[in-house]
């Protein structure tokens, strides 16, 4: 009886010895699948916030090229009134 008894609660230990060994487990497994998605997630929005930021830098870069266009445009305009400017000035002096 005694050693029936010791054999049974020596089953019991060992059975609630795997059974909070796998729970405890699969609660780390569940915390762990938790953090790699919630780092997924913030990974994915700076990954956003990136790409937005690279989307406004690409308009400023074009917003920029036309105003130097529009600059060259101007300069050269400037330069043949300036041509022009000395043909007269040199007319004048002859």
């Amino acid at each position: 009886m005694d050693i029936e008894l010791t054999s049974l609660l020596s089953a019991l230990g060992v059975i609630s010895a795997v059974s909070l060994g796998w729970l405890g487990r699969a609660s780390v497994a569940k915390k762990e699948t938790e953090l790699r998605a919630g780092s997924g997630a913030v990974m994915r929005a700076d990954m956003d916030y990136i790409k937005r930021g690279v989307d406004d830098i690409r308009v400023d870069v074009r917003a920029q090229g036309q105003r130097t266009d529009a600059l060259a445009e101007r300069v050269t305009r400037v330069e043949e009134s300036a041509k022009q400017a000395h043909k007269r000035l040199d007319k004048i002096d002859e």
